[in-house]
């Protein structure tokens, strides 16, 4: 087991499955000569070569048109899209091409490729290149989605995406890029989509995060000691593991969702709905989503760390959740802003 830097162990699962499978191909932009805009693709171009890992135009409706293409005709291509919000200019190829090719061709054809995407607020990118975007994907049957939350669960999701034979959108919150941890390489390194990874035990609350949002549930966790926390990493937001989560918060009672997006249409609250409906009236108290607030990501330092959820206000929201079993206000309510 070795200790890697996130960028490096999404690299390292690239490289790992490019030696397997020969139809694993790798484009987008910078990915070759650069070895990648955030380091994800060094050192395979020197390997692989330039008819395997390739640098594309400025374009991201053209190569991904180009991955659809190659993976209907037997390649698994790995298409990276620097930050998550240029992914709009191309939604049409992956959201009606890529999601739909299986079900369109009667199930002659399956599109085994991968987008990866940078996203996610905390290194002042400003509001146009620090968004996540879960919803622009939630709502598009045929597709999978895995988000990484540290350096283990960026290399195991990413050698199963690239595996599975349908579409996978993997997330990678760039704020991770240079965090170490330690990561098991190899066949038992590999996460398989749709299961959950329990953190931490707990017995009065669920809190259940993804991507960069599990550091801060964990340090709030670890800061209480007024309740005790099960932290759960969804790793998987299509298809997530329902019956994992009703599972889990059916033995606290009490269900806490911490996420890195806005409000309004959150990946938490199909989450939350679903709980709710399947545990109404076993619950302890409703069930409460802690989030940023819906306007866009601040550029200045300040402003930026205030916006997304930390492990003080995390820890005060269960806090007030544990003594009163009603959800409180969100902090930009209290402070008199709107929602």
């Amino acid at each position: 087991m070795a200790r890697m830097r996130m960028n490096q162990a999404v690299a390292a699962a690239l490289g790992d499955e490019m030696r397997q499978d020969p139809t694993v191909v790798v484009f987008g932009e910078d990915v070759a000569a650069a070895g990648g805009p955030f380091k994800t693709s060094d050192g395979l171009l020197e390997e692989f070569g330039p008819l395997r890992v390739r640098d594309t135009p400025i374009s991201e409706m053209g190569f991904l048109g180009m991955a659809v293409g190659a993976a209907a005709s037997g390649l698994r291509p790995v298409a990276e899209i620097m930050f998550i919000e240029f992914l709009g200019v191309a939604l049409d190829q992956v959201v009606t091409e890529a999601a739909k090719f299986h079900f369109l061709s009667n199930g002659v054809f399956t599109c085994p490729m991968v987008v990866r995407a940078s996203v996610g607020a905390g290194l002042g990118f400003g509001c146009q290149h620090s968004q996540t975007f879960e919803n622009w994907l939630n709502n598009a049957p045929g597709l999978k989605m895995a988000v990484a939350s540290g350096p283990q669960s960026a290399y195991g999701l990413m050698r199963s995406a690239i595996r599975d034979p349908n579409p996978v959108v993997v997330l990678e919150p760039r704020a991770l890029y240079g965090g170490r941890g330690p990561v098991t390489r190899g066949e038992e390194g590999i996460i398989p989509l749709g299961e959950i990874a329990r953190v931490r035990e707990g017995d009065d609350v669920t809190i259940v995060t993804a991507g960069a949002m599990l550091r801060v549930a964990m340090a709030a966790a670890k800061s209480s000691d007024n309740w005790s926390a099960e932290v759960i990493d969804l790793q998987t937001l299509i298809p997530w593991d329902r019956d994992a989560v009703v599972s889990a918060v059916r033995r606290t009672g009490r269900l806490v969702i911490v996420e890195e997006s806005p409000y309004t249409s959150g990946w938490g609250t199909e989450i939350s709905a679903y709980v709710g409906s399947r545990l109404f009236g076993e619950l302890k108290a409703p069930v409460l989503r802690v989030t940023c607030p819906d306007v866009p990501v601040p550029f200045g330092r300040e402003l930026e760390l205030r916006y997304m959820p930390n492990k003080e206000y995390v820890t005060d929201q269960i806090d007030q959740l544990m003594a009163t079993g009603r959800v409180p206000e969100p902090w930009w309510v209290g402070e008199g802003s709107r929602v």
